[in-house]
């Protein structure tokens, strides 16, 4: 597994530039998590990915220093408990003996993705299913827009009433604003949050409530304050709320697909 530090040859010239190959690439991994490890927080799925890599033989790029550290990223942190079918890692990769992500290598590209995917895939835990990996150049980056979620309702002895739930639910997107109390658990404090301005849609399907929100610099609404602003209970949900679908902003010299769709699981 090469380093950052490796990258230029005793005449300050890059790796690249010297033989031709291209060192330095972003590699996006498309997956979805499930089960008992949808409960694993944002620094624990990644410490999950950091092993796997390892273990599959991923090259991804350390940083330099006393403490060197694997560069990887999850671009939004899922809420702790919240299932998904549409997450982003983002992996800075370098290979001394070249990464086939250059124009005119689409075969390779290919055969690195299937082998990586394949790889990963073995060395992950039951509840981390990989959809897919992209290769891409060094640059790009992401920026998530906005996120879908996705909560099955319980239909058993009656227990949702679900003409009344189309009615807060007309209720809500009627209104200027919905302020909530926003607890910060560190501080032990709260704070009132207008959160309509990160409601972008909320509609009903059959036992279905979709959710769209709004992510940005100022943040989006969170799952404990959708829950209550429904009149949500957990005992009133079938299975556990999803993240079905992530919309992002991506910058760079390359927009994969793979990168850009989302699992709008609406029906």
């Amino acid at each position: 597994m090469g380093t950052e530090a490796t990258k230029e040859n005793g005449h300050g010239r890059s790796e690249e530039a010297c033989t031709g190959r291209t060192t330095d690439a972003t590699a996006v991994v498309h997956f979805g998590i499930g089960g008992l490890l949808r409960f694993l927080s944002h620094a624990e799925t990644l410490r999950v990915f950091e092993r796997a890599c390892v273990r599959a033989g991923v090259p991804v790029k350390y940083s330099q220093g006393f403490n060197p550290h694997p560069k990887l990223s999850l671009p939004l942190p899922r809420p702790v408990g919240v299932a998904s079918d549409d997450e982003l890692l983002v992996l800075r990769l370098f290979d001394a003996e070249g990464i086939p992500v250059a124009e005119g290598q689409d075969g390779a590209r290919q055969a690195w993705e299937d082998r990586t995917k394949a790889a990963l895939s073995a060395a992950l835990p039951e509840g981390l299913v990989v959809h897919s990996v992209a290769l891409m150049k060094s640059s790009v980056s992401f920026r998530p827009q906005s996120a879908q979620y996705v909560f099955d309702l319980d239909r058993a002895d009656g227990r949702t009433d679900l003409e009344a739930l189309r009615e807060r639910i007309g209720d809500i997107l009627a209104r200027e604003s919905v302020v909530v109390e926003r607890v910060v658990p560190e501080r032990q404090t709260g704070r009132r949050v207008d959160i309509r301005p990160f409601l972008k849609t909320m509609e009903l399907h059959g036992t279905r409530a979709v959710v769209e929100c709004r992510v940005g610099d100022a943040g989006s609404v969170r799952i404990d304050e959708l829950m209550p602003l429904l009149e949500l209970k957990p005992e009133d949900l079938s299975g556990p709320v999803r993240r079905t679908g992530i919309a992002w902003t991506i910058t760079g010299p390359s927009n994969p697909p793979a990168a850009r769709s989302a699992n709008r699981d609406t029906k």
